[in-house]
């Protein structure tokens, strides 16, 4: 006779996420007048649009000379988004995170709705504080926001007849054991020279992921001897090695908490465009819509614009809907040199602002 099982749970749906805000040319900003709000491109967290305003001198005169941070819902939701966040710098150093607590010590929720869209910190950090800090870098700084959306409790059940079952077959472990081939050299039959490392890789794999590679390793180097040695002169090392983790594996490595993504990204972007890799590119790509800001605005459509990344072309418009951000990157630095060389942008863009 074949068993009957039943479970039941009750669960606390939540939804959890990030996004990292770039502040470029911290004190040039710092001369906006009092009030002045700049705002980050939205993202999506717990199926909810979310944006973080930032106030570079205070959002009242009384509060001038300080830092203004806000988490907003940047969407109407008539019973509103509960949950929790916390702001901070980053990368974060010796626990530096912003963060309200109950007395008792559990994290505040709070209510984002019409009425209260957004909550945050006024007087994030004073001027002169942050003019110290070890997180101001070449005039610019990163904060970091997490957030924790907390959906409704749910009771969950089910009750079924288990079927017989046999036998058990394992998810592939394919893309474990090509990375352990990488790992290994074994086998190995090129050589390339990056950045004054040395890796070692197998012809046939890269062939395989890459057309480019195909025709440079079969093409003048058919015999395959372990001796050749292929130097790259216009990549960093660290570059190479998360490209053959993608050959090999199909995924990137994990970022170290003191890598720069975007600038990974960035350079991996441009890397898979060279080797027409297609999925890596728009992976690259997809990561870097959520870099957009109003530090990093300009750059990115210059990566964009030749390296033909419709998608995140398409982002990098979206966020310049927004007439504070376009006032804010017309008056960048890059700005001028991005006219000048790419001007069918700056014709769309026109368009664009003639049609809202």
């Amino acid at each position: 006779m074949s068993a009957v099982a039943s479970a039941s749970a009750i669960v606390a749906d939540t939804a959890s996420g990030f996004h990292h805000l770039k502040i470029a040319g911290y004190s040039s900003l710092k001369g906006l007048p009092n009030g002045h709000r700049l705002s980050s491109c939205p993202f999506t967290v717990g199926g909810h649009h979310w944006r973080i305003d930032y106030y570079p001198n205070g959002d009242r005169q009384e509060s001038a000379g300080y830092v203004f941070v806000f988490l907003v819902l940047d969407e109407n939701m008539i019973d509103g988004v509960k949950a929790q966040f916390e702001f901070g710098f980053w990368p974060k150093k010796r626990g530096l995170f912003f963060r309200k607590r109950t007395k008792s010590g559990l994290r505040l929720r709070y209510l984002f709705s019409q009425s209260t869209p957004s909550w945050g910190y006024g007087e994030f950090m004073k001027w002169e504080a942050l003019d110290r800090s070890e997180h101001l870098k070449d005039d610019s700084f990163t904060i970091r926001c997490d957030i924790v959306v907390l959906n409704k409790v749910c009771i969950q059940g089910r009750a079924k007849k288990a079927a017989p079952k046999f036998v058990s077959v394992p998810p592939s472990d394919l893309n474990k054991h090509l990375g352990s081939l990488l790992v290994s050299e074994k086998g190995a039959d090129v050589l390339f020279e990056v950045g004054g490392e040395t890796f070692a890789a197998h012809r046939c794999m890269l062939a395989a992921r890459s057309l480019v590679f195909s025709a440079e390793l079969f093409g003048s180097m058919k015999e395959g001897d372990i001796n050749d040695l292929v130097r790259i002169d216009d990549m960093e090392a660290q570059v190479f090695k998360a490209l053959l983790c993608f050959v090999y594996t199909g995924s990137l490595p994990e970022m170290k908490e003191e890598d720069d993504e975007e600038a990974m990204y960035h350079h991996l972007l441009v890397t898979a465009d060279k080797y027409n890799m297609e999925r890596l590119k728009l992976i690259c790509e997809e990561k870097l819509c959520k870099y957009i800001d109003v530090g990093t605005v300009v750059n990115i459509l210059a990566l964009a614009e030749p390296h033909h990344c419709h998608g995140l072309k398409s982002a990098w418009f979206d966020f310049l809907s927004s007439p504070t951000n376009l006032r804010t990157a017309m008056a960048s630095d890059g700005f001028e040199h991005l006219a000048i060389t790419c001007p069918s942008v700056v014709k769309d863009l026109i368009a664009m602002c003639s049609a809202t």
